[in-house]
């Protein structure tokens, strides 16, 4: 059963017997894009977390309830194995998942759910607790510029012409960058920053590696660690840009032009399953949390010529975040809370810990804001729409979607939401 555990927590960050994509409609992708269906102006998201990395869209004219059956299903299709979450930009969608030996990434027309082209490598793996857990894929592809980034689950690197799936170019952070060899598969998504992609490997002194976008070159390696199945995320302490990361046994902030390190605090996940993403809230202040022991904590972050200063807040060993991810609002951070044992969404106070109230009625969960409410995906499949704030959970409808267990994010464009399971993609309409 600890196995089982551990390798739960893995394929949410993201992310056997495998079904497979159905050839309809199917390209390769050495041919040209197929013509996309038009789609209705909205927010894309585009990259790991969405256009800001914090699981929140800029949208309207949600839906306040549902039918009891559930939104309204606008298509569905079978797809492959894997926890790949899904980009979206200008009515294509991209994800990936497992066909064989092979990792497949591809584009979907978003009006439809056909196959617009596939671009299928060698990528042999399975999981530590593998007759429980798939083999991956577990990160997102994500959408920078022209091209379309993807991490496999040991560590392969490839950019694409996001029109025609064609490699630009590859790395592979193992062989090429000694980076920590993750046993329940690698899940980090890349950071864009000017004109690099900045990834947790691990190792020593290749710890960070920034990749220039256009060609694959090295910006620079700096830093030593070992790597977790967390991603980075960039924020300003005080008009100084920093990318802070959370490692198997820290939590740190580096310059993300040159990787020189500024900051760093203990926060040991045991197994290195630290999977979450940091959550950066008004006030300087970071809220990182993992499982397996750990928990929470919040520190406040200051700058002054150059200099860091590192206050810790709060630390609480039951404020565990095992699967998904958190969202930060009114000075609260909303989160689905457990690890080994009940679950509970909550709502705890940044600046205190104080957990102002927890509600069972889910099981592991991911979180979605947008338009005042709040979509939570668990992972039983269950779909819920709700209303968070300081005072209370407010669940407006639930409703089975997805075959447990389904642990990739939710994403929303507009008012389409789109779902994946480890054998089928949808999408719904969330509109009035």
């Amino acid at each position: 059963m600890r196995f089982f555990r551990i390798a739960l927590s893995v394929c949410l960050a993201v992310s056997g017997s495998l079904a497979q994509a159905p050839k309809k409609a199917k390209t390769t992708g050495s041919k040209a894009a197929a013509k996309v269906t038009p789609a209705p102006t909205a927010e894309d998201w585009p990259v790991w977390g969405g256009k800001n990395r914090d699981f929140q869209v800029n949208t309207s004219s949600l839906a306040d309830s549902w039918p009891a059956t559930g939104p309204k299903k606008l298509w569905s299709r079978p797809l492959g194995d894997g926890y790949s979450a899904i980009a979206v930009e200008s009515g294509v969608l991209y994800t990936a998942y497992r066909k064989g030996s092979q990792e497949v990434i591809t584009a979907l027309d978003a009006g439809t759910g056909k196959t617009l082209w596939e671009y299928p490598y060698i990528d042999v793996f399975a999981n530590a607790f593998a007759e429980k857990v798939g083999p991956g894929p577990y990160a997102m592809p994500q959408v920078v510029g022209d091209r379309l980034i993807t991490a496999s689950a040991t560590g392969k690197i490839h950019s694409l012409d996001k029109k025609t799936g064609k490699k630009v170019w590859s790395h592979d952070l193992y062989s090429e960058f000694h980076g920590t060899h993750l046993q329940f598969g690698y899940s980090c998504h890349a950071l864009p920053y000017k004109d690099m992609l900045i990834y947790m490997a691990g190792g020593s002194g290749d710890g960070i590696i920034a990749f220039r976008q256009s060609d694959g070159g090295v910006v620079y390696k700096a830093l030593q660690f070992t790597n977790s199945h967390s991603s980075p995320l960039l924020i300003n302490v005080d008009g100084q840009p920093q990318v802070v990361a959370l490692a198997a046994k820290t939590v740190f902030g580096f310059n993300p032009d040159n990787g020189t390190m500024l900051w760093s605090h203990e926060h040991v996940t045991n197994y290195g399953l630290a999977i979450s993403t940091p959550v950066w809230a008004p006030g300087n202040l970071l809220f990182v949390a993992s499982a397996y022991g750990e928990g929470g904590r919040v520190l406040q972050l200051n700058q002054s010529g150059g200099k860091t200063t590192v206050k810790q807040l709060w630390y609480d060993p039951h404020v565990q975040l095992h699967l998904g991810d958190a969202i930060q609002r009114d000075g609260y951070v909303y989160l689905s809370r457990g690890y080994d044992g009940p679950v509970f969404m909550s709502a705890v106070e940044l600046k205190t810990g104080k957990i102002k109230w927890q509600e069972r009625g889910f099981a592991k969960a991911q979180l979605l804001a947008a338009d005042g409410k709040v979509i939570v995906a668990d992972q039983d499949g269950m779909l819920a729409l709700c209303r968070m704030n300081p005072e209370k959970l407010e669940v407006l409808s639930k409703a089975q979607v997805l075959e447990s267990i389904a642990w990739t994010p939710p994403t929303l464009v507009g008012t389409h939401l789109y779902l994946r399971d480890r054998k089928n993609i949808q999408s719904f309409d969330l509109g009035r």
